[in-house]
């Protein structure tokens, strides 16, 4: 029998960290005085930083001084985490409690990386939540590539045209249809218009939208 699994992205989907990842880079350019492309934050929104450092940034290509950059930037976003500058989506508690009750496993697949979930878990009690996690150490291939999704898919065996990705990113939208998941597309990081194009199953405005039963039937009613 197939299986339905609820994967959530993370920044975006469960929390809103925009602010401090956003400052965590300007914070870590000016220790290193490296330049900051205007439009960088959009651009790499939901993709790891293995491909916003070289590719967006442009710093550098040299594997271990993008590992040092990407350690230290994010180092540098779970200290202004702490200092407040996160916070809860609105329907996590409730969507996933439900789920739960229903026998459907909730998982994260996220580009960001384990200590940064192991903040969040921290600081929000939402450990109990989510029942596995693949992150940005667990993949070779980030977003638009689907691998973080069906990894965190396979964790509990789900059939991926059952399973629901739900995202917040141009990337993650793209990963998820790539992968063969129902996919919702929240609201939560760009506007409703701008997430139109990418054909996502359904849009809601964030996680209090979304229907329980359409995971527990396997498709969107």
């Amino acid at each position: 029998m197939s299986r339905t699994v609820a994967v959530f992205d993370w920044d975006g989907v469960v929390i809103d960290s925009s602010t401090a990842h956003e400052r965590s880079w300007q914070a870590i350019a000016r220790e290193e005085n490296l330049p900051l492309p205007v439009d960088h934050f959009k651009r790499g929104f939901g993709k790891r930083n293995e491909v916003i450092i070289p590719e967006i940034l442009g710093w550098s290509k040299e594997p271990d001084e993008i590992r040092r950059l990407s350690e230290k930037k994010e180092a540098a976003y779970r200290d202004i985490a702490r200092s407040g500058h996160i916070r809860l989506l609105p329907g996590v508690r409730e969507l996933t409690e439900s789920l739960a009750q229903k026998g459907i496993p909730c998982v994260i697949g996220t580009s960001t990386h384990k200590a940064n979930l192991a903040l969040a878990f921290e600081l929000f009690n939402l450990g109990h939540l989510f029942q596995g996690a693949v992150a940005s150490e667990d993949v070779k291939r980030g977003k638009p590539d689907p691998e973080v999704f069906l990894k965190a898919c396979a964790l509990f065996g789900g059939d991926p045209s059952r399973s629901f990705v739900f995202e917040d990113s141009f990337s993650g939208l793209q990963a998820g249809l790539a992968g063969g998941f129902i996919t919702i597309a929240l609201a939560t990081t760009h506007p409703r218009e701008a997430l139109e194009p990418h054909q996502a199953h359904r849009i809601v405005r964030d996680l209090s939208e979304v229907n329980p039963e359409w995971l527990v039937n396997g498709k969107i009613d």
